[in-house]
């Protein structure tokens, strides 16, 4: 078996809950099935009857992780759910969330998207004094943290562990008889808050409340601790006031295009960043082509702004897992390949504009344009619809460290070489702006410019996949 090359940034993970329905852990199925996109190595749901939680998780898709009867096992009209994409801990079953575990206080589950860049500190400080770990995920030592706290109840254990850790989380914590959100102060990732048939919801986006007809509320606010009972909704803000900086790049490339997110629909950013791009790096081309699915409203928008013909003259396999096997006798590229063709028909004799998200390395885009090439293009174009990439995240994207970004190490003429095309543009930080102003002015793009809005970092940060190894 040969692993799949996937030369693309990766969220954390998605979470979903429901509380007061008696088809909780059911519709928190779907709820993450919606949610696939933000992660595809592990699925988890908890629920509660009101006097035990349950569990069932496991390694890989949705669709695989659970059958029926799994659901039905599930009892209880409350859940929560998650789906996951490592940054912190390796791939295992013992890193599956939601993270479940028995205290003084009786059980609690929790959900984590985001990544603390203060865990290492906290679990050295805690294992010095005896304490022990399950897993090699940050989200443990919040578990560690609340069972530790001296405060009665659960949300005011909740927030007296929120306040010791640093970095970004949406989170949502379960036990017998209440559901609790919580969204870091600076709103680094998406959360949002739903309404069904007298029940309440949260999930990562709302496209997980599209699919099960549910109402999208509000987004929870940054800095909210939100406690759902029998009694309804509870809403705190205990922590001192920070900077909105919701990440940008889940405009870019990691929310569905149907999710709103930060005030804004997804696709329709995603459109005014390609208008931006066309307006900043104009070509004389015959067809604007998207490589499939996260440049297409980006390319829609190009096109649009440019007069340009849209074509789709990439086609995307969406059937490939995350391992296959490769043929004795070597394919050149095969790992793009078998993920992504050229139309010739489209492609041959055109000067081809081909617009993406971004550039990680620059190794998958410089195969797509030999691709294209290959299929007879005449001349061909690269377009990103971001800034260059030239920092890693350290609050919830599983990026390459600083020196395996080519955009950290090599100027644009440089990069523009190595990828084989004949010109190159990246939107510039201030086109990314005026392409999200209807989402707000303030964001974390401390991956195109390196300001961190939690600084702490350089401190107590160590690599994300490496954190407890």
């Amino acid at each position: 078996m040969t692993e799949l090359t996937d030369d693309r940034f990766h969220d954390e993970c998605g979470v979903f809950g429901i509380f007061g329905h008696p088809e909780a852990a059911n519709l928190t199925y779907l709820g993450l099935y919606s949610l696939q996109h933000r992660g595809q190595e592990s699925a988890g749901i908890v629920s509660s009857d009101g006097e035990k939680l349950y569990s069932h998780k496991g390694m890989g898709l949705v669709a695989d992780v659970f059958r029926e009867a799994d659901i039905s096992r599930l009892h209880g009209s409350s859940a929560i759910g998650h789906v996951r994409y490592s940054t912190t801990g390796e791939s295992h079953i013992k890193n599956a969330q939601p993270f479940v575990v028995e205290y003084a206080r009786g059980g609690i589950a929790v959900a984590h998207n985001g990544n603390l860049v203060n865990a290492a500190r906290l679990r050295a400080e805690y294992e010095a004094y005896g304490s022990i770990f399950q897993s090699s995920i940050d989200t443990e030592i919040i578990v560690h943290l609340i069972a530790s706290s001296k405060e009665n109840s659960l949300a005011d254990r909740i927030i007296s562990a929120l306040k010791r850790v640093k970095g970004s989380y949406s989170l949502l914590f379960l036990n017998e008889d209440r559901m609790i959100a919580a969204r870091d102060p600076h709103g680094f990732r998406p959360l949002s808050l739903g309404r069904l048939k007298g029940s309440w919801l949260v999930a990562s986006e709302t496209c997980a409340f599209d699919l099960i007809e549910a109402e999208f509320v509000r987004e929870i606010e940054p800095g909210e601790v939100l406690v759902i009972d029998k009694e309804g909704l509870h809403s705190y803000k205990p922590f001192p006031a920070a900077r909105y900086t919701p990440c940008v790049f889940e405009f870019i490339y990691f929310a569905r295009p149907d999710s709103t997110i930060f005030g804004a629909n997804v696709h329709t950013v995603r459109k005014n960043l390609g208008r931006r791009l066309a307006e900043e790096h104009p070509v004389e081309a015959d067809i604007v082509v998207p490589v499939p699915d996260s440049g297409v409203p980006a390319a829609i928008g190009y096109a649009a702004a440019s007069g340009i013909p849209f074509e789709k003259g990439i086609v995307r396999n969406h059937y490939v897992g995350r391992t296959f096997i490769e043929p004795k006798d070597s394919i050149r590229h095969f790992g793009v390949k078998i993920k992504l063709n050229a139309i010739r028909d489209i492609i041959v004799g055109k000067k081809v504009i081909v617009i993406d998200d971004s550039i990680v390395r620059g190794t998958t885009s410089r195969k797509i344009i030999k691709m294209i090439r290959n299929a007879g293009a005449k001349e061909v174009h690269m377009r990103i619809s971001s800034p260059p990439t030239v920092c890693p995240c350290y609050y919830g994207i599983d990026t390459p460290s600083r020196e395996e970004l080519i955009a950290a190490k090599q100027s644009v003429e440089e990069i523009n070489s190595y990828i084989t095309s004949d010109t190159l543009g990246y939107l510039s930080v201030e086109g990314l702006y005026k392409a999200v102003k209807d989402a707000g002015g303030s964001f974390c793009d401390a991956c195109f410019t390196g300001k961190y809005p939690v600084d702490t970092y350089r401190e107590e940060y160590v690599p994300q996949l490496a954190l407890f190894k």
